[in-house]
């Protein structure tokens, strides 16, 4: 597969996207700078980088978002997962984030210069497609979406990564009426926390769990609850809502190709 110069800035900058969700701080219930290995954490989002041109490099030939690309797409991004886990010693720091920042790469390699809207579209038109060659083992996620009717990370790519498109409206707003840049991302991230069915809270806290992230999500942005108040209380709680630190990853990912 050749893997163009535009393929190399694409992948890039969708790591540099997955850093800047990383390096918030602080986040609630997520890793961030006050406790984590950020060297660590680093090292293992560079090493999604070839994996990420790849994808970039085989939606630039298909020049379609269609079935053929979708296996291609699932290949690398096993492939890719395989990748970090050595680098990171099998900790799996960014497990997950493959999946949307992947289909993200390919939706942009497919319209460059295009819109938020345009490039999650495409996504979701890339992600409607099954993977023929995907092990047919079903995850905790899959399992707990069957439970719960929860859409989780597939039923957002599908419907064309909503979350994504809501944060990058954010940052936006949040731009527009002179936050700092710290407090922009955190608003993006609490945006994202207030109604996203994460498949990972429902699989390790249910869904009592999931409603008090996301009521305490919209308690924070409506001034009545402290960002520490609810920091503290996922952490006592050992609530991660790792999947909305992925879709900012991406809305970032996004922002930093305007």
């Amino acid at each position: 597969m050749v893997v163009t110069r535009e393929d190399e800035v694409l992948a890039r900058a969708a790591v540099e996207g997955l850093l800047g969700a990383v390096e918030l701080t602080p986040k609630p219930g997520l890793p961030d700078a006050r406790e984590a290995d950020l060297s660590g954490l680093r090292w293992s989002a560079r090493a999604l980088e070839p994996g990420l041109a790849a994808m970039a490099a085989a939606a630039r030939r298909t020049g379609e978002p269609g079935k053929g690309l979708r296996g291609e797409l699932g290949a690398v991004g096993r492939s890719t997962e395989r990748a970090m886990a050595r680098a990171d010693g099998g900790a799996g720091l960014h497990h997950g984030a493959v999946w949307p920042l992947g289909l993200l790469v390919a939706g942009a390699a497919l319209a460059p210069g295009g819109t938020v809207e345009e490039i999650t579209g495409l996504a979701g038109r890339i992600a409607a497609h099954p993977d023929g060659r995907a092990p047919r083992v079903a995850s905790p996620g899959s399992a707990v979406s069957v439970r719960y009717g929860a859409a989780g990370a597939k039923g957002e790519a599908r419907a064309g990564f909503p979350h994504v498109r809501r944060a990058s409206a954010a940052l936006r707003t949040a731009r527009d009426v002179g936050a700092r840049e710290p407090e922009a991302r955190l608003n993006a991230l609490l945006t994202i926390m207030t109604t996203l069915q994460d498949t990972g809270l429902l699989h390790t806290a249910g869904p009592h769990g999931l409603r008090e992230v996301q009521d305490g999500a919209r308690e924070v942005l409506d001034g009545a609850l402290s960002l520490a108040a609810f920091d503290r209380r996922l952490r006592e709680r050992a609530l991660r809502p790792r999947g909305s630190g992925h879709l900012l990853a991406a809305a970032l990912f996004l922002d930093g190709l305007r």
